[in-house]
């Protein structure tokens, strides 16, 4: 098998640091190359510098491609030589119709004048070969996620795509629509097409992969043969630079009284009034105690915590929330925060962080009174309340002034979860809080978490991830259409009985 890709020698800065250091990688033509590292080991650099995102003159080194050397002056030119590459955001446009994203920049038709007809047609053949049946005239908002990324694939293959780069394309999948889409890369293996996948989900990257190139700190630590019985501990202990036996951290929790009581809650759609999301659902949280919140895309779970936290979410909600044992006012944001609860985003980067701002102003953003007096802020207190937060959760960065779009994902949740803790909350509600982070920043947030059990407060955890529920939760309530319709202990759950009891309702 011939070479397609060789990145010789790449190095690129940033100010105040040195982002890939003397990085080689070489992909083979018709494999599936699998780019993996902790956040911030450069694996997301490493691609924009070859798809021209960071064009030629901006990095050192070499990119030799199909034989030749290349110097890419932006992402077009990439294009054309058939290297596209499908950001972890995904680049569509919602109010637009399928057909009119996969062609956009790139129209068919003659003159000045789009051929629709032509256009509508070249969709349908590139949606049969993703395995999607929508019309092509089908608005991109009225899909989910699952199939907007088959989308994705649909326009790189309509640009005639020889090395397709995927960033962490199943983030925000379930495990259902990640098979489909790992399936399919094999299928466009079949056809001859070369993939890079960048993926924490290791499961994932040993499923498909053929070869595991291995980033730490910038500098390719490892090149492995995935098919020659190559384990996860071997990866994660080159992308570690340690041995992780144990993914979870133990712990011997002895949760006390019942802390947070939601009886009879029910949700209405804020925009299909009609439609009911959230269904009676009722459920407890005691102190000291993780509660997982298991269900598949689309069961309700974030929809179910978001109108508890104030009614951040949702039509017609009802129902009463306790803490112990008394009525609490969740009807706002602010009343939700001082009755003792918090919410920490599925969506850290939209909704959780105000990315161009500092660690510092995000840390107390939701408790500014803690920092201010008569309504001025006190600088001061507000960087020591920072640097506290900073400390306590070993988040890495040389200053609380640093702006929070430049951290790694696994350290942008630390500061989300320093801004919540500093409201002093009695009950912590977790969405997906390990998303789109790598093993070793999750087993420092499950720490985190254990630690905030051990103080006596009360969590919720929403996860995709099954095995993240198994190894963490004390109890499991399983959500299926906007119902709970299971509760498991700790020793009872398992995939499969959490499965069986998603699909029998």
């Amino acid at each position: 098998m011939d070479t397609i890709l060789e990145m010789r020698g790449i190095s690129k800065r940033f100010p105040g640091v040195k982002a890939l250091d003397n990085v080689t990688f070489k992909v083979r033509r018709g494999e599936i190359h699998a780019l993996v590292g902790e956040n911030g080991a450069g694996k997301s650099t490493l691609m924009k510098v070859l798809s021209g995102v960071y064009p030629h003159g901006e990095y050192e080194g070499e990119i030799v491609y199909e034989g030749e050397p290349v110097a890419f002056r932006d992402i077009t030119d990439s294009e054309r030589a058939g290297i596209i590459i499908i950001h972890q955001e995904l680049a569509l446009i919602p109010q637009l119709s399928i057909a009119e994203n996969i062609f956009l920049g790139n129209e068919r038709g003659r003159r000045g004048i789009i051929d629709w007809r032509e256009a509508n047609r070249r969709t349908e053949e590139l949606l049969a070969k993703v395995g999607l049946k929508e019309p092509p005239t089908t608005l991109v908002d009225t899909i989910g996620v699952g199939k907007q990324q088959l989308v994705e694939i649909a326009k790189a293959l309509s640009k005639d795509v020889k090395l397709l780069i995927l960033d962490e394309p199943t983030a925000a999948l379930q495990e259902t629509d990640s098979r489909k889409l790992l399936d399919l890369m094999l299928e466009l293996k079949s056809h001859g097409v070369t993939s890079i996948l960048i993926s924490h989900k290791l499961g994932e990257v040993r499923y498909v992969a053929d070869t595991v190139t291995v980033l730490r700190d910038g500098m390719t630590v490892s090149t492995r043969d995935a098919k020659a019985g190559l384990s996860e501990d071997i990866i994660v202990r080159d992308m570690v630079g340690r041995d992780m036996t144990h993914r979870f951290p133990e712990h011997n929790r002895l949760p006390a009284e019942v802390l947070l009581e939601v009886e009879d809650w029910s949700v209405w759609h804020p925009e299909h009034t009609d439609r009911k999301v959230i269904k009676d659902a009722s459920f407890t949280v005691r102190a000291g105690e993780v509660v997982g919140i298991a269900g598949l895309m689309g069961s309700g779970r974030t929809e179910l915590a978001m109108s508890i936290f104030g009614r951040a979410w949702g039509h017609r909600v009802s129902g009463t929330v306790k803490l112990r044992g008394k009525p609490i006012d969740v009807s706002t944001i602010p009343r939700a925060i001082e009755a003792g609860l918090s919410y920490v985003t599925e969506d850290r980067k939209s909704l959780g962080l105000v990315l161009d701002e500092t660690i510092r102003f995000n840390t107390t953003l939701a408790n500014l009174d803690g920092v201010s007096r008569r309504g001025v802020l006190k600088r001061n207190e507000e960087t020591r309340i920072a640097e506290r937060y900073r400390d306590a959760l070993a988040t890495r960065t040389p200053s609380v002034f640093q702006k929070t779009v430049n951290l790694s994902g696994g350290n942008q949740q630390k500061v989300v979860l320093a801004k919540w803790l500093f409201t002093a909350p009695d009950v912590l509600i977790l969405d997906e809080p390990t998303r789109g982070i790598d093993v070793g920043a999750k087993y420092e947030i499950y720490t985190i978490i254990n630690q905030l059990a051990e103080e006596g407060r009360g969590i919720v955890l929403i996860s995709s991830e099954m095995h993240e529920l198994l190894g963490m939760c004390d109890r499991i309530y399983v959500m299926s259409k906007g119902a709970l319709v299971g509760e498991l202990t700790a020793a009872e759950a398992s995939q499969e009985r959490i499965m069986s009891l998603i699909v029998s309702n």
